[in-house]
């Protein structure tokens, strides 16, 4: 077996998993009802250790029958489990400083795992990257399979049925993600030949053109900003199963590089095995991240790859004609393709100013390499209103000819109990510098006697941006409109180039 770490230098990837019970009404929460976690050796895919416990929840009478339909856990099963207080300290040092992986981690199980700290008023593990194999396999591996739900991946392969208790399932996962590897490195070397389905036909991946995306999925013709992997089950695989495959080894074998968050940008050749190890290598072994909760996608680092803009180029809501707005599609890597947003033939980008804050940064749901998702919503003016609809009009167009299944958001949001006070969220995108993770925009504060001071941070803190952008001071901001398609839904997202900081 492999010596194991210390925390500070952890190589191990961590899958795991969490049972929870499902909310009967608005409002309520999600109760962990069981945690399982297996350690992989990163290089021989070999389980080192594992662990799981079943948790009982503050209140039993959350365990509701739809809990009980989705994973068999009853209220008599949980009545004397420890509460998660008691197995705080083992998930703890499971999580903290490795690498997590999991299906649908990034929207659900981390998530989770955040709040039940918050419950408990401790800090949360921390993640070195995020492994997601839902977004991952989605795009690689394709609808070959079917959905891409990890009973129908385990039923496609025929390695069991999934029981959907913890430490099975984190299992499952292990042993679907080296089937669908394996079958993606032969592929690769015959390609012609091995990516047909018997009638000459290509079998369909989510990088064929002109295929329709599943809820689950990003659209091939869309930016994508995921990979990633997860936690789900064999029934009672022997740890060294791993040696049945491996080839898989190879995805592994390396560390990671720097921007892995840039990286995430491009949507590469389904079948080059190198940008698929890049891809489950994290900050350590350096990969990208995604979040079971219905969040927005963390798309919030779209066009930093291609530099800051200087501020002469974003033009203020009074500059912009709507009936002047396009979208195209343009090429954009390996025959992918992007929407951009143009006004009178040039990229737009907008200045707008006094935004008034109405829900701080929320540091709650995590980003790319496990750091917390940044963004904030302000009141939307009429005009800008009227150009951000202009927009969504010009993108949902080409978008739908895309083909996607997913459903489109608009970027202006009507919440009922505000009709008359429309919102946009503006996205602050984060990046990797050797290594260390900084804020991608510039963040100013004026003073009530206009003197502009940049902001130096020594690292990115929610909480420390929670502080600054307050529900009620106002800022002027500078950002960039750029698409997305993940898992179900489908947009425009609004990233920040610049802040200023209003005085109160």
């Amino acid at each position: 077996m492999d010596p194991t770490p210390t925390s500070d230098g952890r190589t191990e990837i961590c899958f795991f998993d969490l049972e929870t019970t499902v909310p009967q009404r608005r409002g309520q929460g999600y109760d962990i009802l069981e945690f399982g976690a297996i350690l992989v050796c990163p290089r021989r895919l070999l389980e080192l250790d594992s662990y799981s416990s079943l948790v009982r929840p503050e209140d039993l009478s959350s365990v509701s029958p739809s809990s009980l339909r989705c994973n068999g856990i009853t209220r008599n099963d949980v009545v004397s489990a420890p509460p998660f207080s008691e197995i705080a300290d083992k998930v703890h040092d499971l999580l903290h400083g490795r690498v997590w992986a999991g299906h649908n981690i990034v929207r659900f199980d981390c998530v989770r795992i955040r709040e039940a700290f918050e419950k408990i008023h401790r800090s949360a593990p921390e993640p070195k990257g995020i492994i997601d194999s839902l977004p991952l396999l989605t795009q690689r591996f394709g609808r070959r399979a079917g959905n891409m739900k990890m009973a129908t991946l385990a039923n496609y392969f025929e390695i069991g049925v999934q029981t959907h208790r913890s430490l099975d399932d984190v299992r499952m996962n292990l042993e679907v993600v080296k089937y669908c590897a394996t079958v993606l490195f032969l592929e690769s070397s015959l390609p012609d030949i091995l990516t047909t389905n018997g009638t000459g036909s290509p079998i369909p991946t989510r990088s064929s053109s002109n295929t329709k995306s599943s809820p689950e999925q990003p659209n091939p013709n869309m930016n994508n900003f995921s990979s990633s992997l997860t936690p789900e089950n064999v029934s009672n695989p022997s740890p060294r199963n791993s040696e049945h495959h491996p080839i898989i080894s190879i995805l592994t074998h390396h560390t990671g590089e720097a921007n892995a968050d840039v990286s995430n940008l491009v949507q590469p050749d389904p079948f080059n095995m190198g940008v698929l190890r890049k891809e489950m290598k994290t900050e350590a072994l350096q990969s990208d991240v995604i979040m079971k909760e219905k969040t927005q996608l963390e798309s919030q680092e779209i066009d930093i790859a291609e530099g800051s803009s200087s501020c002469a180029e974003f033009l203020e809501a009074n500059e912009v004609s709507p009936s002047s707005i396009s979208a195209s599609l343009i090429p954009y890597y390996h025959g992918t393709h992007r929407i951009r947003l143009f006004h009178e033939n040039i990229a737009l980008q907008l200045f707008c100013p006094c935004l008034r804050v109405r829900f701080g940064v929320n540091g709650k749901f995590l980003g790319q390499a496990g750091r917390p998702r940044l963004s904030f919503v302000v009141d939307a003016s009429p005009s800008l209103r009227e150009i951000l609809d202009a927009c969504d009009n010009a993108a949902k167009t080409i978008f739908e000819d895309c083909g996607s299944s997913s459903e489109w958001k608009p970027i202006v949001g009507r919440n009922h109990r505000y009709i008359n006070n429309p919102t946009v969220r503006l996205n602050i995108p984060t990046i990797v510098n050797d290594g260390i993770a900084r804020y991608a925009a510039e963040i100013h504060q004026k003073d009530s006697s206009g003197t502009v001071q940049k902001l130096v941070f020594s690292k990115i803190d929610a909480a420390e941006l929670g502080n600054l952008f307050r529900p009620g001071i106002f800022v002027d901001s500078f950002f960039s409109l750029g698409t997305y398609d993940y898992q179900g839904t489908a947009g425009i997202r609004l990233v920040v180039k610049k802040l200023v900081i209003l005085s109160d």
